[in-house]
């Protein structure tokens, strides 16, 4: 051809990209038809082929350096317009459709992929019709946007319009990460280039004294007597069953089971004293199976729900003598089953909704005189508090709470510790020369360790 060839390599293109004079071009070594040309605007990749008339065609790849034009990229693009040249096809066609389908996904809309590939992904999941849901609902006037085209002023306009309605801040950030979800999704299956929300999150606003006092309200531990309470509670709560099921029998209904001879009612006194002695989340109950209890070696082996999107492997959890008699006597009132779930909806067997405990508790709350305010989920917190407090170390009690990492403890708990720093001075101090044993004494008696009121000992109720 009596044109200059080299193996067109990143080094080489870059060296070109400096000397090349506009409108001159260098033949690849390796690739037949594959070329570079300089032009104002940089060097240009392309190919030259012959198509089935027998007249000369160039195909341009693109500019090198621009969007993902690199050299490796310059060179399998030309590859695969010379092969489906040696195929008898039109190149120049292919490549526009393709572009054509690109920009097509580009432009796919959020209602579209929500109803298409994302439904047949969420359907697999055990939320996954809620999770549908909540993105429909939450992003309802968004539907018909193109994913692509969503913005950072979007999310702050639909904040805005979510907080003018009085929508919790917690609330719309779940909305809002079960979309980014939505669009890592795409993304990752290049229907479109990249999630254009991965770096944007909401803006938290300044919480008021109401919302600050809810929150305390909701992450403490039980003081002893409310402990005592919500037993004595629990107890009221059967004694009350029991009672009506004696007038249902003895006014028509005696076929109704007899729950004077059972040590449960139902399933709310064994679920609410299990949360409290093993500190699981309510979900993990509702999700417990006998298949994962082993009452011989007093042990949970489960995946925890909360984390099992990325921790998907059982963790095994040790149960004390007191949720052990729990589970052993349910066990035994439910007829011993190998299989199936621990505590089943008592309308259809099945697993039991998210709600399904919100009435129960308040019931029993109310019957044990506890705060109103006071959640099922403060028995998971007690539960870590407690023992915080007892003096176990924040990383067994981080195992025990299934956390996924350690700074959680840390930043929920690790406040409630022993002061065990002022009683490691005091050690240092009595190895000093000289040191006087009864200053000792009138520092250990002074203002130092005071044992909270509320502590307890987990096991004793």
């Amino acid at each position: 051809m009596g044109n200059k060839t080299e193996r067109l390599t990143t080094r080489v293109l870059e060296r070109l990209a400096k000397e090349l004079p506009e409108g001159a071009e260098v033949w690849d070594s390796e690739e037949p038809g594959y070329h570079v040309r300089a032009g104002k605007r940089g060097l240009s990749l392309r190919v030259s082929y012959y198509n089935l008339s027998g007249k000369r065609r160039v195909q341009t790849l693109g500019r090198y350096g621009v969007g993902n034009m690199t050299a490796a990229k310059g060179r399998k693009d030309a590859a695969e317009v010379l092969g489906i040249v040696a195929q008898g096809g039109d190149p120049r066609a292919v490549m526009e459709e393709a572009k054509s389908e690109e920009k097509r996904q580009q432009q796919q809309t959020l209602g579209a992929y929500l109803d298409g590939p994302y439904t047949v992904t969420q359907r697999r999941k055990k939320d996954g019709t809620a999770t549908l849901q909540r993105i429909r609902r939450a992003f309802v006037d968004w539907l018909d946007k193109p994913m692509s085209e969503i913005a950072r002023g979007d999310v702050e306009r639909w904040q805005g319009e979510r907080e003018a309605k009085g929508e919790a801040h917690s609330t719309s950030r779940r909305h809002l990460g079960a979309l980014k979800t939505l669009l890592a999704h795409a993304a990752e299956r290049h229907v479109i280039p990249t999630n254009p929300l991965a770096r944007i999150s909401l803006q938290r606003p300044a919480m008021s004294d109401e919302e600050m006092a809810e929150q305390a309200s909701q992450r403490r531990y039980l003081e002893a007597e409310e402990v005592e309470a919500l037993f004595a509670g629990l107890a009221a709560y059967q004694d009350n069953k029991r009672i009506q099921r004696r007038s249902s029998r003895a006014h028509g209904k005696a076929y109704l089971p007899d729950l004077d001879g059972l040590a449960y009612v139902d399933h709310v006194a064994p679920f609410i004293t299990l949360m409290y002695f093993t500190g699981f989340r309510p979900g993990d109950l509702f999700g417990l199976r006998w298949d994962h209890v082993n009452l011989a070696f007093r042990t949970v082996r489960k995946v925890v729900e909360k984390t099992a999107h990325h921790r998907p492997e059982p963790q095994t959890f040790p149960l004390s003598t007191a949720a052990v008699d729990v589970l052993k006597t349910w066990h035994q009132q439910q007829g011993e089953p190998k299989t199936g779930l621990v505590f089943p909806s008592g309308r259809n067997g099945k697993r039991m909704d998210k709600k399904a405990m919100q009435k129960p508790w308040a019931t029993v709350r109310k019957l044990a005189g506890l705060p109103g305010d006071l959640l099922l989920y403060s028995l998971r917190h007690n539960f870590a508090s407690q023992l915080v407090m007892a003096g176990v170390d924040l990383l067994t009690v981080s195992k025990l709470m299934a956390h996924a990492d350690i700074q959680t403890t840390i930043k929920y708990y690790a406040h409630l510790r022993p002061d065990h720093s002022r009683d490691a001075v005091e050690t240092f101090v009595k190895l000093a020369p000289g040191h006087d044993s009864a200053a000792d004494q009138a520092a250990q008696e002074g203002p130092g360790v005071i044992e909270h009121p509320g502590a307890i000992h987990i096991g004793n109720h």
